[in-house]
């Protein structure tokens, strides 16, 4: 009988929630089978349509709820004409009929405990009835937000009592001795029960050899690339060091004509493309990398030795501006704010630290190897509902 495991994320900016459960997937999918003796069979929920040209573990499968994105106001749809409470209701309705169908045995929540608008909260709500030995976990990266805007989206959702009343676990994908969340504020106290800290998502994900750009080069990316213009634009002006090649990837959420923008500010020598389809190989090949500081950017080039320029997002969250702070006080990384990443500075960077080779020891990388043994020691808690009518309702 395998293990069902369901996990969701909400995708709205980006594909750093779904990367990030996808790397948990294939973890699981590898490990957890010698855990607990039995296969996994797994459903990744998303609300990102690209997501499915990602390599999915072998016993998973798809599926994708109606796509939101972020506007100045909050959320909207991605492409439905409809508001975004109907498209927010859509998305619980599906959500809801796969958990009571597919009857997992574990759920992971990536970030957002409700989804958006709450849209979780009534699929959640009836597992607990319908499915009571199921477990739910809130996945959460190492950095959420300055503490004081974190403290209000736990308060929206209902702060302390709605979490312990429908997870389980709470696993913090980072290293408490670099960023402790709980300390820090981002997370409430009364929840540090339920925390465990799993180590960056770093170590073990897939990884193929990627043959794009002839060596040596340089490496930027921007993530998806939804606001990654100005330091793509910026990085692809940049001087290049004689023998060095450039190779800067856009991501497929830029818009087309942003992307023809950099392509056209491209300085000799720098090759512009939309997508590579494994950029951990090239940030081990690359002499340096400049980049964003997304979570999923930042885990994949912490297993490298390559020399790291990150420029923080600093709009709408403090997240990466945090971590990137954290990291640098760590040597692990180079920082510079987005007002000073311009094509003249980052040519300085790229100058100085070409080819130079960094030790990012002391930080704990393993956390997908961690992730399988959380997963296996909460599978085999003995069920705690005792209520007779909750297990009525069970096996009704």
């Amino acid at each position: 009988m395998p293990t069902r495991i369901v996990l969701f994320s909400h995708d709205s900016v980006g594909l750093g929630h779904v990367k990030r459960n996808l790397a948990i997937a294939h973890a699981l999918g590898r490990h957890l089978p010698r855990l607990t003796g039995n296969p996994v069979a797994g459903l990744l929920i998303t609300g990102e349509s690209d997501a499915t040209d990602f390599d999915r573990p072998a016993g998973w499968d798809w599926l994708v709820v109606p796509g939101i994105t972020r506007t100045g106001d909050g959320y909207a749809p991605r492409h439905l004409p409809m508001g975004m409470s109907r498209v927010a209701a859509l998305r619980g309705t599906l959500v809801r009929a796969a958990l009571e169908s597919f009857a997992p045995d574990l759920v992971i929540i990536d970030r957002h405990a409700l989804g958006v608008r709450r849209e979780l909260e009534s699929a959640l709500t009836q597992l607990r009835v319908t499915n009571p030995g199921c477990r739910v976990v809130l996945g959460l990266r190492e950095v959420l937000d300055a503490p004081e805007a974190a403290e209000l989206e736990w308060q929206r959702i209902g702060g302390v009592r709605t979490i312990t009343s429908l997870f389980d676990a709470i696993w913090v994908y980072g290293d408490r001795g670099v960023h402790d969340p709980v300390a820090s504020g981002e997370i409430p106290a009364e929840l540090s029960h339920l925390v465990e800290y799993t180590g960056y998502l770093a170590h073990g994900r897939p990884e193929r050899a990627e043959p794009v750009c002839s060596e040596p080069f340089v490496l930027t990316m921007v993530g998806g690339g939804s606001d990654g213009y100005d330091l793509a634009r910026a990085a692809a002006a940049a001087p290049i060091p004689d023998g060095y090649r450039h190779l800067v990837v856009t991501g497929r959420q830029m818009r087309q004509g942003d992307q023809d923008k950099v392509a056209a500010a491209a300085a000799p020598g720098t090759e512009v493309v939309e997508w590579v389809d494994q950029a951990l190989s090239l940030a081990r090949r690359a002499a340096a990398v400049v980049c964003m500081g997304g979570y999923n950017t930042i885990s994949e080039i912490m297993t490298t030795t390559t020399p790291a320029l990150v420029v923080p997002r600093c709009v709408r969250r403090q997240e990466q501006r945090i971590r990137a702070a954290t990291l640098a006080r760590r040597s692990a990384i180079d920082t510079l704010p987005t007002q000073q990443a311009q094509p003249a500075t980052i040519g300085e960077w790229i100058a100085r630290r070409v080819g130079d080779r960094v030790a990012r020891n002391g930080i704990d990388l393993g956390g997908l190897a961690r992730v399988p043994e959380l997963a296996a020691g909460l599978l085999e808690r003995p069920d705690d509902v005792t209520d007779t009518t909750m297990g009525a309702a069970h096996v009704v």
